[in-house]
């Protein structure tokens, strides 16, 4: 790649980001104590249902790894990101499922939330996982128990985590620190 492209490219990037940025700020809703008392869950139903603000996140997540020949989204909101970056990468997507709804065999990684702990899993078989190049989306990094999990259980199938990519990041929860050698993208970070 040129310089010339290299600019190019890079001015594309950061234009996607701010167009993600704006429609994820002006968008989302906030509801305090919910789903326990202390929690402030962001709502991005709304970003989601905005046919601009939904299409600039999925732009932004889509130039996190070009090169990724697989895309997968963390249940159940990464799944609606998921489906929409791996159509316009042109890759196919996999769903991390929370334990208990995916046949056997599976791959399973218990994790702690900021307000409790549960597990995720993926097909044991079944996808050709071994040497993929893996984005892995989710909405929300807090405290990185999840997208870690979920990054852990796509090594263990022998794949590669190349990128991870959020839509909200709560910073002051320190969850980047749990993720592994991957670059992080989050279009909002708190």
């Amino acid at each position: 790649m040129s310089k010339h492209e290299m600019l190019e490219t890079a001015e594309l990037v950061g234009e996607r980001a701010a167009r993600a940025e704006e429609a994820v700020q002006r968008l989302t809703r906030w509801h305090d104590d919910f789903p326990t008392p202390g929690v402030r869950f962001a709502d991005l139903t709304p970003v989601f249902a905005d046919s601009a603000g939904f299409r600039a996140v999925l732009d932004c997540f889509a130039t996190c790894a070009p090169d990724a020949d697989l895309v997968a989204g963390v249940d159940a909101r990464g799944f609606l990101l998921g489906a929409g970056v791996a159509a316009i990468l042109g890759t196919g997507v996999v769903a991390v499922r929370k334990a208990g709804k995916l046949p056997p065999p599976v791959l399973s990684r218990e994790y702690t939330l900021e307000y409790g702990s549960a597990a995720l899993e993926i097909p044991a078989d079944g996808i050709a996982l071994k040497g993929r190049k893996v984005l892995l989306l989710d909405d929300v990094l807090a405290t990185g128990g999840t997208l870690a999990a979920a990054a852990e259980l796509f090594v263990a199938a022998g794949a590669e985590v190349t990128a991870a990519a959020v839509v909200l990041e709560l910073g002051f929860l320190n969850g980047r620190e749990r993720q592994g050698d991957y670059p992080v993208t989050s279009i909002v970070k708190l």
